[in-house]
């Protein structure tokens, strides 16, 4: 039987903590309401305490959205809890997301305190969090630094407490994926009550590990992923929604499943770099303009014959309409008959072996050929055809 995997999507939280990506309440709905359509199941919507302006974003969300989770996040501080309780009064499924750092580096440098004072505090933060909604999420902050017999402690103290998912983040990008696998396996072996709650996996990606960190989170008990459309995120980024999704589709389809409507991804990621300024790099996996485009002469051969030989995944799956053969001066003779029936010209063999080589020339004075170039081309070459 396939065990469902939840998909955590922090892009208006995490992803809007960018320079730069800031979005206005109108944006952060747009993107919300994408987020509900392709499927997700938690949407962190902000940080309330943050600012009035994310109060109300939060709030506006709340009573918008009606499909999703909706989560708000804290710090161990009744009064940041407090003020994500309020925005979100109006969430049909609310949770609070509270937690506190539990490394070694985090406790000394950044709290001055102690283990023992830190249990206190997550103890008390889950349990003020309970007091106002049902579904309360802690998180470990630099657990993957954390020593993973103190972090048993804590999650094992916290579950008791009353929370519902226990996140266990990978905060500075930090883990190989073996020590990440290793600390899911560990907790999961070793804390009380664990098999009661959802473990989630929130990796960044100051390694670009994020995404293979998670996947073998999965493998080790999570059940919920925290992600980012494009991966955006703070420094390096968080772990890529549309990456996790397709691997579990492509990969793991008879043991995890998602919610998401992947023919949506590449509709949503646009919206995303849109709205956020964010541009997608040319060869971001699944949703970069370069994820389905082929311009080396073997690997168009091979294409143009059988999809399957170069691309494991159909573009259309991603929300893609089609593969795309571009044209350069690494382009084969198969690749430039292929794209001159597209524009209305089926070459005979000599014909191609004609237009081949103005083509080649053409080619090396230019990045691309495209459909203009190569119209204007084989107009002058078979004017007299």
């Amino acid at each position: 039987m396939t065990k469902k995997i939840h998909i955590f999507d922090t892009t208006l939280r995490d992803g809007e903590q960018v320079p730069g990506c800031k979005l206005n309440h109108t944006e952060k709905l747009k993107v919300a309401k994408s987020l509900e359509a392709l499927g997700v199941d938690v949407i962190e919507a902000g940080f309330p305490i943050s600012s009035p302006g994310d109060f109300q974003a939060v709030d506006m969300i709340c009573r918008e959205i009606k499909e999703p989770t909706i989560c708000a996040l804290s710090r161990a501080v009744e009064q940041d809890i407090k003020t994500a309780a309020q925005s979100l009064a109006h969430a049909k499924r609310p949770r609070i997301h509270t937690g506190i750092g539990t490394s070694a580096q985090h406790i000394k440098y950044k709290f001055n305190s102690t283990p023992e004072k830190i249990i206190e505090r997550a103890i008390a933060a889950v349990k003020y969090a309970k007091s106002y909604v049902e579904d309360v999420e802690f998180y470990a902050e630099d657990a993957g630094r954390t020593d993973n017999v103190y972090l048993a402690k804590v999650v094992e103290a916290v579950i008791k407490a009353g929370a519902t998912v226990i996140n266990i983040p990978d905060t500075t990008g930090y883990c190989l994926p073996h020590e990440y696998g290793q600390k899911i396996k560990f907790l999961k072996e070793n804390v009380a009550g664990i098999d009661k709650v959802i473990i989630s996996a929130h990796c960044h990606n100051d390694l670009g590990l994020a995404t293979a960190n998670s996947i073998i989170g999965v493998e080790n008990g999570i059940t919920q992923i925290e992600c980012t459309l494009n991966g955006i995120g703070e420094r390096a980024g968080n772990t890529s929604l549309e990456e996790v999704v397709m691997i579990l589709k492509q990969r793991f389809a008879d043991r995890y499943y998602t919610s998401v409507n992947t023919r949506l991804l590449n509709p949503v990621s646009q919206l995303v770099s849109e709205s956020m300024c964010m541009p997608v790099q040319a060869n971001k996996a699944i949703v970069g303009v370069n994820a389905f485009a082929h311009s080396s002469g073997i690997h168009q051969d091979g294409v143009i014959k059988s999809r399957e030989n170069y691309e494991i995944i159909d573009p259309a799956d991603v929300g893609v309409d089609k593969s795309c053969i571009v044209l350069t001066a690494r382009s084969g003779r198969a690749a430039l008959a292929y794209r001159a029936k597209e524009i209305g010209f089926e070459l005979a063999k000599d014909e191609l072996d004609v237009a081949y080589q103005h083509f080649i020339d053409l080619a090396d004075t230019k990045k691309e050929v495209g459909s203009e170039d190569l119209q204007i081309m084989l107009n002058e070459v078979f004017q007299n055809v």
